[in-house]
């Protein structure tokens, strides 16, 4: 991994000859450049310089400890500064969960150096006419959400840095296809933490994810904590403000989306959200759906998101 001066550490995958667009790969949560480990030398192979940070607050990148460090100004200059540094002038950006809510962001902040956007699992969707914060708080009188859990500071931290490697392997597989993550809205929110409300998992290791790949993330997290990730939610009134304005933006740029069949965010929004999304994003080429797949599409379907990736970076 490579350190940046803008405080991200990266894993980078070179081409012999660099005949494509380069493709910076970010992750959500609870991630790490790790969650494109599939990707990375496809694209390389391909010709594409790719690039996977640690995104802020992960792993051995900066992680401050005030949410207000992780507001949408801040996280767009964390991506044009990482192009900065490398000599790129503009790349393909790959967003997956909160990673996509920044790169639907980009084109907006910072159109010039977008040159287009394939994203995972999170399909744009309208600005909501109240903050953030006040939605989540209105869902969780109806059941837990893990939204509204992560906003007090310390509480969701503590939880989940005493049992990392629990919380990951029930997160990971409640969220794939084989998994059932809505039983956790069987759940009052008043009196439960994450993982009293997670269904258990079984033992690794699963078709999509090794025990080796598993120990990876458990040990990034056991050594950084989960503090910076959980900023990100709790920074979302804050991007929601800085968004004004920019939210309901047409995008323009070339876009491809792809999600697992079985996601949960698609099942919480409802597949008419895909319809929704294509009115909102006129540059939308593709749209790859994929059964049996989940929230971590890239790693549990890795051969038909790399097909669907190279596909769309060969017609740019």
């Amino acid at each position: 991994m490579t350190q940046l001066e803008n405080g991200l550490f990266i894993e980078e995958a070179r081409p012999a000859a660099e005949t494509g667009v380069p493709v910076v790969l970010c992750h959500g949560f609870p991630g790490s450049w790790h969650s494109w480990r599939n990707q990375l030398p496809v694209l390389a192979a391909a010709g594409h310089r790719a690039i996977a940070p640690d995104m802020r607050g992960y792993g051995r990148s900066l992680s401050p400890k005030d949410p207000a460090d992780y507001d949408r100004a801040t996280t767009v200059a964390d991506m044009t500064s990482l192009l900065d540094e490398l000599g790129i002038e503009k790349a393909v950006f790959v967003g997956h969960d909160f990673g996509a809510q920044l790169t639907w962001d980009l084109p907006s902040w910072a159109p010039e150096r977008v040159a287009g956007l394939i994203q995972l699992s999170v399909p744009r969707m309208p600005r909501s006419p109240i903050a953030p914060s006040q939605a989540y708080a209105y869902m969780a009188r109806k059941h837990f959400l893990h939204f509204h859990y992560f906003k007090e500071t310390g509480v969701a931290d503590a939880e989940l840095d005493a049992r990392p490697a629990e919380f990951l392997r029930r997160l990971f597989f409640a969220l794939s296809g084989a998994g059932d993550y809505l039983s956790c809205w069987d759940f009052p929110a008043e009196g439960n933490g994450y993982l009293d409300v997670l269904p258990e998992a079984p033992a690794l290791p699963w078709p999509w994810l090794s025990e080796e790949d598993f120990a990876y993330y458990v040990s990034e997290f056991t050594r950084a904590g989960f503090t910076g990730g959980l900023n990100w939610y709790r920074a979302a009134d804050a991007v929601w403000e800085q968004n004004a304005g920019r939210d309901d933006q047409p995008i323009t740029v070339p876009t491809a989306f792809i999600a697992g069949a079985e996601d949960p965010v698609l099942t919480m929004m409802g597949r008419e959200c895909l319809d929704t999304m294509a009115g909102l994003v006129p540059g939308l080429r593709s749209t790859t759906v994929l059964p049996g797949a989940g929230h971590f599409v890239q790693m549990e379907a890795a051969d038909k998101v790399n097909a669907a990736m190279l596909e769309f970076l060969g017609g740019l």
